[in-house]
Parts: C-alpha cells; sequence; structure tokens
C-alpha cells in the first residue's frame, strides 16, 4: 500500500479508544425501524475533517451493489456521521466511508446495519435487548445505551413498558438490588429534528438472583452396585462420573479415584506392561450442571478379576461415597470381529446389488418386458372381445410428412413386422357412414387408442375422437391411450386439460431418421405400451389355418369391422 494510504490508516486508529464509546467499532448493529440512528467514525478523523485535510464518502452495499450516498432530507451527512432520520428497513446493507485526501483513497468497511420491526404488542423488540444477570443486595447502575451525540435531549424511562421514573437520566441507579427489581427496563430518548421529535430506544432485561448460594451435594450418579457383563481374556473399561455442581458456582473441592489392587495411572508407557491403569477424564459440562469422570481399564479379564470389588471413591468435605463395580461372566461370547465385520460387508454388497439390480432394471426395463414376451410367446389380446389392437387418430388435413407416418410408416412396421392390426379411419372404413358413430364404435373395438400428436391436431372429428378416447380412458377406464408426439409443439394451451391425467410413461416421441429401424427405441416403446402379442410367424401359420377357401381369383379381407370382396 503506499506511504500515504498507511498515513491515512495510521490516523485512523490513532485516537480510536478515546471515541470507542461514541462511535463502537461493532462489525453488527441492530436498530428499530422508525428509530433515529448515526453512524461514525474516530475522534482523530473527525479533527482532520473540520481540518479539511481529508473529505469523507459514505457507501452503501445492498444485494451485491455499492452505491454512494448521497445527502436527503432523512439521511444527513454531518461530518464524520452519518444519521438517520429515522432508519428504515430499506436502510438494511453494509455500510462502509471512504477516505480522501485528494492524492489517497482509503475505504474500510466497519458496520453491517440489521433494521428490526417494531413489536405491535410491547414498547420493545425481543431481539432489540440486552440481558444483564445481578445478585440480590448488590449496587448496580443501570444505563442508558440510546443517549446519541447530541445531548439536547429527553430521557423517559419504562419497566415493563410502565413509565419508572420520569427524570431526565441516563442512568438507573439500585443502591441494594432486590428480586422484585427483575424486568425489562426501557429508556426511550426523544430528539427534536427539523420541526419534528424522534425517538431511540435501548432495552435491557435486568435479572436480579438470590444471593445465597445453593448448597450442592457432590456425589456418584452410578447406582450403589453395579454389575458389568464379560469374558475371560476380554477387555474392561470401567466407568465412575460424579455430579459436582452448576455453572457458575465455586469451585469443589473433591477427589476421585479406584481402589483396586495393582492399579497406577494409564499412560503410553504403562499400557503395555500393567493389566490394570486408571484414566482421568477432566470436568465436563452438561446443560448447566458440571461432572467430572475416571476410567478404570481393565486389559485384559482373568478368572480372579470376577471375583473383586472395584470401587471408585468420592472424598468431599462432607462425608465421602463410593460405588463397587463387580464383573461377572456373560452368558454368551461377544461375536467375533471377523464375523462382524463379514455380516457388514455383506450387507452392504447385497444392498448395493439391490440397488443396482432396481437401476438397472428401471434403465432396461423395456427391454426386458419385450424379451419376455417374446420367449413366452404371452398374447393378451386372446379372449378379450376385441377386434382390433389400436384405433389410429391424427389430423386428417395434416402435412404430406404426417399422412405419410399415419398411413404408410406407423402400419408398415406395426402391423407387416409385428402383427398387430390397426385400424385407420382414412384407410379402413368407407365413406358415407355416421362418422361419430363409426368412430365411437371402432374405439370400443380397440384396445389402445393411438394419437399422433403435433402442432395442428385439433379439428372437430379429431377433437371428437380425442375426447370420446379420454372419457373412455379415464371415467369408463375400457381403453388406454399412446401418445406419439410427432413433432415439436411448443403451446398445449389447444389440448384439453384431461390430458394432464395421463402418465407420462405413455407418451412416445418420433424423431425423424433415428426412429425409422424397427429396433429402434420408438418401436420398442410403442411396443412396450401396446398389448402383448403372439409373434408375425405364429399369426401367419393361424391366419393359413383358419382362412376360407374361395374360388380362384377371388380375396376376401376384413376391414375395420366390414367383410368385402375383391375379384
Amino acid at each position: 500500500m503506499a506511504f500515504g494510504s498507511l498515513m491515512i490508516l495510521f490516523l485512523m486508529f490513532l485516537n480510536g479508544a478515546t471515541s470507542e464509546e461514541l462511535c463502537p467499532l461493532r462489525r453488527s448493529i441492530d436498530v428499530l425501524e422508525g428509530e433515529y440512528f448515526f453512524l461514525c467514525f474516530p475522534g482523530s478523523i473527525r479533527d482532520n475533517l473540520r481540518s479539511k485535510i481529508y473529505t469523507v464518502n459514505w457507501f452503501k452495499e445492498s444485494e451485491g451493489k455499492v452505491k454512494l450516498i448521497q445527502e436527503t432530507h432523512r439521511l444527513v451527512l454531518n461530518g464524520s456521521f452519518l444519521e438517520f432520520w429515522p432508519a428504515e428497513l430499506s436502510d438494511m446493507g453494509n455500510y462502509t466511508y471512504q477516505l480522501s485526501n485528494g492524492t489517497y483513497n482509503v475505504t474500510t468497511q466497519k458496520w453491517s446495519l440489521n433494521v428490526l420491526k417494531r413489536s405491535k404488542d410491547s414498547c420493545f423488540n425481543t431481539n432489540h435487548l440486552s440481558k444483564r444477570i445481578e445478585d440480590d443486595g448488590r449496587s448496580y447502575t443501570l444505563k442508558c445505551n440510546a443517549v446519541p451525540h447530541n445531548k439536547n435531549v429527553t430521557i423517559t424511562w419504562y419497566k415493563n413498558c410502565n413509565i419508572y421514573d420520569s427524570a431526565n437520566e441516563e442512568e438507573l441507579n439500585f443502591f441494594s438490588l432486590k428480586v422484585e427489581d427483575s424486568g425489562n427496563y426501557t429508556c426511550v430518548v426523544s430528539i427534536s429534528h427539523a420541526g419534528r421529535v424522534f425517538n431511540t430506544t435501548s432495552t435491557t432485561e435486568l435479572i436480579v438472583k438470590e444471593g445465597a448460594a445453593e448448597v450442592v451435594k457432590l456425589e456418584i450418579i452410578e447406582r450403589e452396585e453395579m454389575y458389568v457383563e464379560t469374558q475371560i481374556g476380554k477387555e474392561v473399561i470401567l466407568n465412575c462420573t460424579a455430579f459436582l455442581g452448576y455453572s457458575g458456582a465455586a469451585k469443589p473441592i473433591y477427589e476421585l479415584y479406584w481402589t483396586v489392587r495393582n492399579i497406577n495411572s494409564c499412560s503410553e508407557s504403562t499400557k503395555e506392561t500393567d493389566s490394570i491403569c486408571e484414566k482421568d477424564c477432566g470436568i465436563f459440562n452438561s446443560g448447566n450442571k458440571i461432572y467430572t469422570s475416571k476410567l478404570l481399564w481393565i486389559k485384559t479379564v482373568k478368572e480372579e478379576d470376577l471375583n473383586c470389588n472395584y470401587t471408585c471413591l468420592l472424598k468431599t468435605t462432607s462425608k465421602p461415597q463410593f460405588k463397587i463395580f463387580k464383573l461377572k461372566k456373560g452368558s454368551l461370547p461377544d461375536l467375533p470381529s471377523h464375523v462382524f465385520t463379514t455380516g457388514i460387508i455383506m450387507a452392504v454388497l447385497s444392498s448395493l446389488v439391490a440397488v443396482l439390480m432396481v437401476v438397472l432394471y428401471l434403465m432396461f426395463r423395456v427391454d426386458l418386458v419385450l424379451f419376455y414376451r417374446d420367449i413366452t410367446g404371452k398374447d393378451d389380446t386372446i379372449g378379450d372381445g376385441k377386434e382390433y389392437d389400436a384405433f389410429v387418430s391424427y389430423l386428417k388435413d395434416s402435412n404430406v410428412e404426417e399422412r405419410k407416418f399415419a398411413l404408410e410408416i406407423l402400419p408398415r412396421t406395426l402391423e407387416e413386422h409385428f402383427g398387430y392390426k390397426l385400424c385407420i379411419f382414412e384407410r379402413d372404413v368407407s365413406p358415407g357412414g355416421a362418422v361419430v358413430d363409426d368412430v365411437h364404435s371402432f374405439i370400443d373395438k380397440s384396445r389402445r387408442l393411438i394419437i399422433i400428436l403435433s402442432q395442428n391436431y385439433i379439428s372437430d372429428k379429431v377433437m371428437y375422437e380425442l375426447e370420446s378416447g379420454l372419457h373412455k380412458a379415464l371415467v369408463e377406464r375400457k381403453i388406454k391411450i399412446i401418445l406419439i408426439k410427432y413433432m415439436l409443439i411448443s403451446d398445449y394451451d389447444f389440448l384439453p386439460r384431461s390430458l394432464e391425467l395421463l402418465p407420462s410413461r405413455r407418451v412416445v416421441k418420433w424423431k425423424d431418421d433415428k426412429s425409422l429401424p424397427s429396433n429402434s427405441r420408438f418401436w420398442k416403446n410403442l411396443r412396450y405400451l401396446m398389448p402383448a402379442k403372439a409373434s408375425k410367424s405364429n399369426i401367419r401359420s393361424h391366419n393359413l389355418a383358419m382362412s376360407p377357401t374361395s374360388e380362384e381369383g377371388t380375396e376376401v379381407t376384413t376391414v375395420c369391422g366390414e367383410s368385402k370382396t375383391f375379384l
């Protein structure tokens, strides 16, 4: 850093201690909304400002943005003070100031300002108070921390939001505290500015305790006689814990130790040579209670150890206490460590295998189901009373590519390659009939409703097919719907809301040339959603055996429920 900048920093901290009370160097400050508040920096800097050696700029950082503070009727730049008349919730943020002598600039961040909301049910905010705990019978002075640098103020004291003392004093003096003096003391400082009166408050919760110290009995907390199960040759650690009193009380005089033959203090040098040793665990807290503990380590249990009394003794200024520990042989031996370790490893491996199998099943569920259908020859279409595997719905006036997909690509693969029987209205139904009745009838005769969805899908005829299919799928539960997204759709508002009730897994996407091969993911997903069907070779054999004999040159075929003869 340049020498000039170092000089500025030196002057900033030279007399900081002399003004610490007026300008505390707190990193985080809480202030109530609607109250007067100010920020300032040490006296040595203020003196230099008066002599025009340095100038100062204030900055506020909020939501990652740093902004130069401009003076307003509410935010007043008063020398080394930044005053808020009053503070608002929008004032929350980090505040810094920059000193400059025309050549060098130094920016120092000192405050994180947090503006708290005022309480509607109380004269103070419970998050904006300090706490003092004192013993009764002592003298105590309660200071008002809200007094600003402007001494021309009026101070009013409240206890539990009721006027306590109307004297204009910065502090309350208690010559001898009593328990009934406990309460929340709030000082309200009133300041006049620009024809208005502003307040700033400070609240202290004073808790007065009875001065007489509670008599605490030091005791060993284990029951009088304890039996510990073990095995010959095993290691045993006995724990003796004593209660010593409460936090803040005078340190008790005590001695805690074990009485047993050939005992030493546990250390690095004795662990390998001595069979029994004790270790001091020191003093520890649990809540506001204080305990101490001492361990007795029996490295290898012998037969004669089962007949010994291991005594923990607590000596105090009053009557000493003791607890006796005894070892007894356990009915069952401990689980060998290698068996336990092997069991844990097997359990972890089994869990990993199970998780892996679930993941693999989710990834290859479609392939596994199709493989199962192929090897078992499963056929869900037998005996269900349906004539068609699927009714195909698409926009009849669509573009050439979509018509080609509906009339050529889809039936060529599903019918010729996989043996399904489709009913395509435009292809298979003779004109002249009642369209609404025909559609309703053919959907009833179909096991699936395939909807080829595109941006221009909706028309009156297709809308009827869609609504009829949705009613049968969602209300009557008579048919399952398969949605084919033939092309990208940017707006779904034209579709019925009931489509949102369909499971997302019943939607397959067409990906142009990538989906053309019969073994592509598109056809696998589509076959997975279609009913299980016997292989095409089986279907052909069955059809040859069951086809009727006809005159030469005559072909009999059935199209969507109508028998037609072609010469």
